[in-house]
């Protein structure tokens, strides 16, 4: 950091395995990506190539190796995954992550129907030789899954060996554990965290106030993902209380009844004069 301050929650340092942000990369030029990298290396864990991206993206070859080098793990979008197994191509699909030298891979059936024995096969084959992040919610608001159906899914998918498992929100945040106009399915995400342990989440979460919403629910350190690229470093000030969103978060409690009760004051004298 470029100052020291009190008061601010600690955050691991990369590789870290809590307090995750994944970028979602919608179609960044090479020259866009050097400049993310340039400004946000620090910050990102991993780079999501967005739905389908990685079919028609120029420089792909360039791009993940960018990333690679900052440290940032890169991987196609969960998507691409259902493009390639309603295509009957799955073995295809591993070689081509063997091409691109992807490590991490991710597992999805948000577009499609997956019989979820099969989907935990895939994944126990998968995270063999590459982490596997397995992604849990349809991407079609019209379907509604019980809080039992995501907890069983979950607990499932991990236990196949998925690393985190991805609580599907899309990069509208409309969908899975968010109501379609963006607020939080917050009886649903309680049941889950009661049997779930949140830091084997990975919460989609595109929208400040849902960004909010999880860093004053877990803390500073919540996996958050489907993250704009220019977010990243706005996202970071939320985590650690450098905006008035989660201002006074993390300031001892007398500090923040006192500054607090200033304001107040100084509103009531406004007032009065």
């Amino acid at each position: 950091m470029n100052f020291e301050l009190p008061f601010i929650p600690k955050r691991p340092a990369k590789p870290r395995n809590s307090g995750i942000t994944m970028m979602m990369d919608k179609g960044l030029s090479l020259k866009e990506a050097e400049h993310f990298i340039e400004a946000n290396i620090d910050l990102t864990d991993v780079v999501k190539f967005g739905f389908g991206t990685a079919y028609v993206t120029r420089d792909l070859e360039k791009k993940i190796a960018l990333y690679k080098e900052a440290g940032m793990k890169p991987y196609f979008g969960g998507t691409l995954f259902e493009v390639f197994y309603a295509r009957n191509r799955f073995e295809d699909y591993l070689r081509l992550l063997d091409k691109f030298k992807l490590d991490l891979a991710e597992i999805s059936d948000g577009s499609i129907i997956i019989d979820h024995d099969e989907k935990c096969e895939l994944i126990r084959k998968m995270s063999r030789d590459r982490i596997i992040l397995s992604e849990v919610g349809s991407k079609d608001s019209g379907i509604l899954i019980s809080p039992n159906r995501w907890i069983k899914m979950m607990t499932k998918e991990l236990q196949a060996g998925s690393w985190k498992v991805i609580a599907e929100g899309r990069e509208a945040g409309n969908v899975g554990v968010f109501r379609p106009n963006g607020t939080a399915h917050t009886l649903l995400i309680n049941k889950i965290i009661a049997k779930v342990k949140p830091e084997d989440i990975l919460w989609e979460a595109p929208q400040k106030n849902q960004q909010v919403w999880f860093v004053k629910l877990f803390g500073a350190n919540v996996n958050l993902g489907n993250i704009a690229p220019n977010e990243v470093i706005p996202l970071e000030c939320l985590r650690l209380g450098l905006r008035g969103d989660t201002f006074f978060d993390y300031l001892p409690k007398d500090y923040a009844e006192r500054l607090k009760q200033v304001d107040s004051d100084t509103e009531e004298e406004e007032v009065h004069f």
